[in-house]
């Protein structure tokens, strides 16, 4: 995304969208990559709502929240595309907003990866990690990326999550 600043992300959060829905994928490729054909997609705010779960000190990766998602919508994998872009959008409008801020920064890439995406980039999100007791590694020589260390001891489970009606 480009000139985050000029957006309105709440706008895009709360679009209304032809989602949820399933997709039935015929590429044998992608039935291969993700272990079946029925593919959800979740609307942005959904992912909202799910970010807002995790407490403070613990994390979650975007591919836990999809697993999540496509489990409890009877799919066999939830759309890794949108999922990034909703995540993002759902950092963007948290950050925009006076009041209900989601801890996007709680939600980490694959392997406790931090997102560059999120408001403020990688500084922004370690600061705060490092603000609830979580230590910050970096890898890498030429292409460094930045993930929190042990990540894996701090996991929120979704399935742990009281329910609230959503999906």
């Amino acid at each position: 995304m480009a000139n985050e600043e000029k957006k309105d992300f709440n706008a895009m959060l709360h679009r209304e969208t032809d989602m949820p829905k399933m997709h039935i994928v015929t590429d044998e490729a992608t039935i291969k990559k993700y272990g079946g054909e029925r593919m959800y997609f979740a609307p942005p705010v959904t992912y909202d709502e799910i970010m807002k779960k995790v407490p403070f000190g613990k994390v979650i990766t975007v591919g836990a929240v999809r697993d999540y998602l496509a489990g409890k919508n009877n799919a066999d994998f939830t759309d890794p595309i949108t999922a990034g872009i909703f995540v993002s959008i759902a950092a963007w409008a948290s950050h925009q907003r006076h009041e209900d801020k989601t801890p996007y920064w709680r939600t980490l890439k694959a392997n406790g990866e931090l997102n560059a995406k999120y408001p403020g980039g990688i500084d922004a999100q370690k600061e705060k990690l490092e603000a609830e007791g979580h230590t910050i590694v970096e890898r890498g020589r030429k292409n460094i990326r930045y993930y929190v260390k042990d990540y894996e001891k701090v996991l929120f489970d979704l399935n742990q999550a009281p329910e609230d009606g959503g999906e």
